[in-house]
């Protein structure tokens, strides 16, 4: 997901830093990269092998850890720790809930859940993307992740989550 992702921001002219605790997978997606956007456009997307040199100066963080609670938990521990408060969070889930995802953060109304596996995200420009947000999400968040999808070619659909 995170491959697809840095495509498609790439190729939306949205500067995007590429994350993997992996060195290797970090190389093949580098790869994959420069052959699907070509040597011009890769200077889109920069990698780097920190969450901290990742998030540092970010304005959304879009995770790809697996939808698993442990590892929800401890990548939105780290980034959220790292990151500046203005730091929007998104986390593809479909098991948890993104309200008590966000209610273990110092940012809970910065945070959404894209309401897709990673990889069923769709591939289609035009596709619509569903998000879910929190009673707490701001309307400042709401338009951060709404410009960022619909950059993307997207027709983000935001649903508030009603109960944690």
């Amino acid at each position: 997901m995170g491959r697809r992702l840095a495509l498609a921001a790439a190729r939306a002219d949205v500067s995007v830093l590429l994350e993997d605790v992996m060195p290797a997978n970090l190389h093949h997606a580098q790869e994959w990269l420069r052959e699907e956007l070509g040597p011009e456009a890769l200077p889109k997307v920069a990698f780097v092998t920190t969450i901290e040199d990742a998030v540092r100066n970010a304005d959304l963080v879009i995770d790809c850890v697996p939808d698993e609670l442990e590892s929800k938990l401890e990548i939105l521990w780290l980034v959220d720790r790292m990151a500046p408060p203005r730091t929007v969070l998104a986390t593809p889930t479909t098991r948890h809930s993104i309200t008590d995802l966000a209610n273990c953060t110092y940012r809970p109304e910065k945070c959404v859940a894209i309401a897709a596996e990673a990889s069923s995200l769709p591939g289609v420009a035009g596709a619509q993307i569903l998000l879910r947000t929190t009673a707490r999400t701001t309307s400042a968040t709401v338009k951060l992740i709404e410009r960022f999808w619909r950059a993307l070619g997207f027709l983000p659909v935001f649903e508030r989550e009603t109960a944690g």
